[in-house]
């Protein structure tokens, strides 16, 4: 499928490989400076590092310790908000993204698909059967969209999520379902802007409840024909 002339989507190839791997990397990992943000933002956060100072100095009397381990915390926290961020990109690419081939090409009613320019990979998405029972056999899960930043700004990361939902359609699927952090905030806007809506909020761990870190989950009724 051609896009804009010089940008094409196909099925994934072996020799893809590489490319895809890097691409889902890069494109987790640059969402970690949001995360650290929306966390050090967070109320909740605020009331730890006071109640932190406020305890330091009732133990030491000194503003500059207390200080001091406010900024200790911070870089702790910060240090392992980061390591959680790359701990999902090595337990990923070590899962489904080791053999690409045979989670999402071999089973029944998946597919990879990138998006090329040229001899480059610079976008990837793939469909997959969603891992709550619940909707199995009425919806399929768009998973590991990803565009190169470089390449962002002309409508690719719209073509990927079509090419989900067509494909989902065409196999008689009721649904098209996803989960999106609270920070990636460009892809909640391409994905409500294409009819997605948000039906439920959850925390993937109790250190993201206690900071309100949440991962959005949306839906795509596809229309009956």
């Amino acid at each position: 499928m051609s896009i804009m002339g010089e940008y094409h989507i196909r099925t994934y190839e072996d020799r893809d490989y590489d490319a895809v791997r890097t691409l889902f990397s890069c494109g987790i990992t640059e969402h970690v400076p949001a995360a650290l943000q929306y966390v050090l933002k967070s109320p909740l956060t605020h009331l730890l590092l006071l109640g932190v100072f406020l305890l330091a100095y009732l133990i030491s009397s000194s503003s500059l310790f207390s200080l001091g381990v406010v900024a200790a915390l911070c870089f702790m926290g910060s240090t392992r908000i980061k390591a959680l961020w790359l701990q999902y990109v090595r337990e990923a690419l070590d899962s489904d993204m080791r053999d690409i081939r045979r989670t999402y090409l071999e089973p029944k009613d998946c597919c990879f698909w990138v998006v090329e320019t040229g001899q480059e990979v610079v976008g990837m998405v793939v469909a997959v059967h969603p891992e709550d029972p619940s909707l199995r056999g009425r919806a399929l899960e768009l998973k590991r969209m990803s565009v190169a930043k470089q390449h962002r700004g002309r409508g690719l990361s719209k073509a990927l999520t079509k090419t989900v939902i067509h494909f989902a359609q065409e196999r008689g699927y009721q649904e098209v379902v996803l989960g999106t952090t609270m920070v990636q905030y460009a892809a909640q806007r391409v994905y409500e802007g294409m009819g997605f809506r948000k039906v439920k909020e959850i925390y993937p761990s109790l250190v993201a409840r206690l900071v309100q870190f949440s991962v959005y989950l949306y839906r795509y009724k596809i229309a009956e024909s």
